[in-house]
């Protein structure tokens, strides 16, 4: 019979060893881990990106459910230990479940420190550290308008820029001189506080808080120099506390963590600590790397492997904030007998900064240019001198060899490519070979490489590309149901003829013979445009906002967005709108970003009867589709439009709407180079100038911005239309399903799709491939079918809560 073996937390240094343990040995123990949360186990670091609407839950969920079922893995989630008994080895829960152990983790983590001021309890003061922190400041954001967040560490500016992302006027107030001063030096706080300043934060530097204002719910801050600020939220991000309350009362060993040796037994037997609550040589760890360190020397331990002994780790910092590019490693404050090579260059806050003592880095400080962060880390670890490095190369000249220190491929395997989760070069290249893997997500499933921070996600598709060449998966828009690529599948649907999903997952040997909610919608839209005349669209394949034919929203509730072609309205429309926001209490009517009235919060049974009394068509804002045409106002009215861009906008919504496409598609139309409406970064833009239209494509906004390209200029809005139209099939056919038009352009190459956009008698395949398409599918409005279906009405849209899958 297997041993039993208890982890206490299901955060990620509990979980991260149990996936250690089951790499090395899967049938040694029958695991148990016992968490707090509600959730399983998501990836701390990723909170941020949630706050700033990056991310979603969901997406930074690391561990689903299935995971703990497919590895034996028994979850006691949202029902925390509450005691010991280490005689018996046995958990007691707070539910009352008692659990017993052969061996038992400690992998308490940390609880975030809360000033012990008066008002601290008061409604609207949180802490930023769990999804449910995130959840309420989420919910906050969308009802007031002022925050202070009190901590100007990596947390606490990572927490007031999500906050100011969403609408909130925020304030830091800060303890200290400068920012982030325990990671960076006088210097680099100063130039991110000037950055973060041009951003629209405000700081207040060296204040101490002394008095949370307000009667139930806070209403301001009160200082110890006697001055205050008004505010409706407050978050504290002041540092993290190691939960050892447990381990005190089971009789460990306990300072400020859990008191571990260098393998991290505690004081008493078949009992381990990793993570937040461990103490390793008078140091706690509050960073991802130095736990995964420790979790694969425990996993070493527990199977029975040579354990390395754990000596501690070097640690680093990034912060993920837009704009403000820092890297710190290692010890840059106590540098009293240290050398140290410093630049700065004022005219671009560009900022280096390394510690040297006998002639090895010991400390690092960069900002504003991060490039060579790993490098550095790496030489540090080693210890590597720079007795053969001249210190002028801190900076290069442009074009003499920028980069080639960050070249991953000359390191050596046993340097670290992902310093959030200790993964080396050599790792990643063992698991390319002996797993196959393709691209950078499988990688990261893998090794876990690039799925934190993700700044190392170049440096891994620099090795697949090195290892497999051409074979290397960018993108697939696949999943785990198959180990073919994009290509591979839609070689396979000409060649064999496949006109269904069903087909595909039976012809090429699915191992989810029913797919997933991955590739379904993948492999659907794939049929659609290889047989247009032949395949059936799959409604049950599409994602929910497909389905449901509106945008689903946090709490299940739906958005409605009626097409206003090229961004115009009438009087009618706007009655309408107004009469049925009110009939149905829309709690939120909004312009959208493409220039379009949005009924936000309806309930899903309303949505056809919100459709039917509009008498409006479909905006399809919801789905992988040519959205809309954003325009000025052109010549019609602006004394400086050159072209009828409102004119042009309509014609082309009229010809394109409800076209299929791997990723939503955009245009804007300008009618002079001033470009109101953005065009540089649409998929395909459009300026007016006094000779005709300049055509810009591959723009896309969001979360990586990136400027769309000049292809040509046209004479007149018919070759326009040409042209529009021959990249939207292009696109159709050769783009990965969910891949934007600007990583398309990438990958087939900016000089190649202008080479195909610009000659004629290709323009012309591409319109009669596209025409057969558009006409097999019958282009039209998807709201008016349904609002005369009786049953489809009946059967999708009477239930509410539905089935949520790959919304976005």
């Amino acid at each position: 019979m297997s041993e039993r073996l208890v982890v206490i937390g299901n955060g990620m240094a509990g979980v991260r060893t149990v996936e250690e343990i089951i790499s090395r040995d899967p049938e040694r123990y029958e695991i148990t881990i016992i968490g707090k949360e509600e959730y399983p186990n998501y990836n701390r670091i990723m909170l941020s990106n949630v706050l700033q609407k990056k991310m979603t839950v969901d997406e930074i969920i690391t561990n689903p459910y299935e995971w703990y079922e497919e590895n034996h893995v028994a979850l006691i989630n949202h029902d925390p230990a509450v005691g010991v008994d280490v005689a018996d080895k046995a958990i007691t829960t707070e539910s009352g479940m008692r659990i017993p152990y052969d061996k038992l983790i400690m992998a308490t983590g940390s609880h975030p420190f809360i000033l012990p001021i008066p008002g601290a309890d008061k409604e609207g003061v949180v802490a930023f550290r769990t999804i449910d922190d995130t959840a309420e400041m989420l919910a906050a954001s969308a009802q007031y308008k002022k925050a202070v967040v009190i901590g100007g560490g990596l947390l606490g500016l990572e927490a007031a820029k999500g906050l100011q992302e969403q609408g909130m006027e925020v304030t830091v107030v800060h303890l200290a001189k400068w920012l982030m001063e325990t990671q960076l030096d006088e210097k680099a706080g100063q130039l991110l506080q000037m950055e973060l300043e041009d951003q629209g934060l405000h700081f207040l530097m060296e204040h101490a808080t002394q008095e949370i204002l307000g009667d139930e719910r806070v209403t301001g801050l009160k200082f110890a120099d006697g001055t205050t600020i008004d505010t409706d939220l407050v978050v504290m991000s002041i540092g993290i506390r190691p939960a050892v309350e447990l381990a005190r009362e089971m009789g460990l060993t306990v300072n400020r963590g859990i008191v571990v040796d260098d393998f991290m037994e505690t004081s008493l037997p078949d009992i381990y600590s990793v993570g937040e609550c461990t103490e390793h040589n008078g140091v706690c760890y509050g960073l991802v790397a130095p736990l995964f360190e420790q979790g694969k020397v425990l996993a070493d331990v527990l199977t029975g492997k040579e354990a390395k002994a754990y000596q501690g780790s070097t640690t680093f910092t990034s912060l993920k904030v837009s704009g403000a590019d820092l890297y710190s490693a290692g010890n840059i404050l106590n540098t009293d007998d240290m050398d140290s090579i410093e630049a700065y260059d004022s005219s671009s806050k560009k900022y280096k900064k390394i510690f040297l003592k006998d002639g090895k880095i010991q400390g690092i400080v960069l900002y504003g240019d991060t490039e060579d962060g790993s490098r550095y880390y790496n030489m540090m670890k080693k210890g590597q001198t720079i007795d053969d490095l001249q210190s002028i190369a801190v900076l290069q000249a442009v074009g003499e060899g920028a980069g080639m220190g960050d070249d991953v491929l000359s390191w050596d395997d046993d340097e670290t490519v992902c310093g959030c989760n200790g993964v080396s070069k050599g790792d990643i290249l063992r698991n390319i070979r002996e797993k196959g893997l393709t691209s950078v997500a499988e990688v990261g499933k893998v090794t876990k490489a690039g799925t934190s921070c993700g700044k190392c996600k170049p440096q891994v598709q620099t090795l697949l590309e090195s290892e497999l060449g051409d074979a290397v998966t960018t993108a697939s828009g696949i999943c785990a149901c198959t180990d073919l690529n994009r290509d591979q599948v839609v070689t396979q649907i000409y060649a064999k003829h496949l006109t269904s999903t069903k087909e595909v997952f039976e012809a090429l040997d699915w191992k989810n013979p029913e797919g997933c909610s991955k590739c379904r919608p993948a492999v659907n839209f794939y049929l659609n445009v290889a047989w247009p005349l032949e395949h059936e669209d799959e409604r049950e394949s599409r994602v929910v906002n497909e389905r449901m034919h509106a945008n689903i929203q946090k709490d299940g509730k739906f958005s409605v967005i009626p097409r206003m072609r090229g961004g115009q309205t009438t009087p009618q429309q706007l009655m309408k709108l107004a009469q049925v926001a009110e009939k149905y209490q829309v709690p939120l009517v909004k312009v959208t970003g493409s220039q379009r009235i949005g009924l936000y919060g309806v309930k899903k049974s309303d949505l056809p009867k919100i459709w039917e009394e509009l008498d409006m068509v479909s905006a399809q804002a919801y789905g992988k589709v040519f959205r809309s045409v954003k325009t000025c106002v052109g010549k019609s009215f602006c004394r400086f439009g050159t072209q009828d861009t409102m004119g042009l906008g309509v014609k082309l919504e009229e010809r394109f709407e409800y076209i299929d496409t791997p990723h939503k598609f955009k245009v804007g139309v300008s009618g002079c180079p001033r470009s109101c409406v953005e065009s540089a970064v649409k998929d395909f833009g459009i300026i007016g100038v006094e000779n005709g239209f300049q055509i810009m494509i591959g723009g896309n906004g969001g979360t990586d911005l990136v400027e769309a390209q000049l292809l040509t200029t046209a004479e007149t809005e018919e070759e326009v239309i040409d042209i529009c139209g021959a990249m939207l099939q292009y696109y159709r056919e050769t783009g990965i399903y969910g891949e934007r038009t600007a990583p398309w352009v990438e990958r087939m190459g900016f000089e190649n799709v202008k080479t195909v956009l610009l000659d004629a008698e290709k323009r012309q395949e591409l319109w009669t491939a596209l025409d057969k398409a558009t006409e097999a599918k019958g282009r039209k409005d998807p709201w008016g079918p349904i609002t005369k279906d009786v049953d489809l009405r009946e059967k999708m849209y009477t239930i509410e809560n539905p089935e949520v899958v790959g919304g976005r």
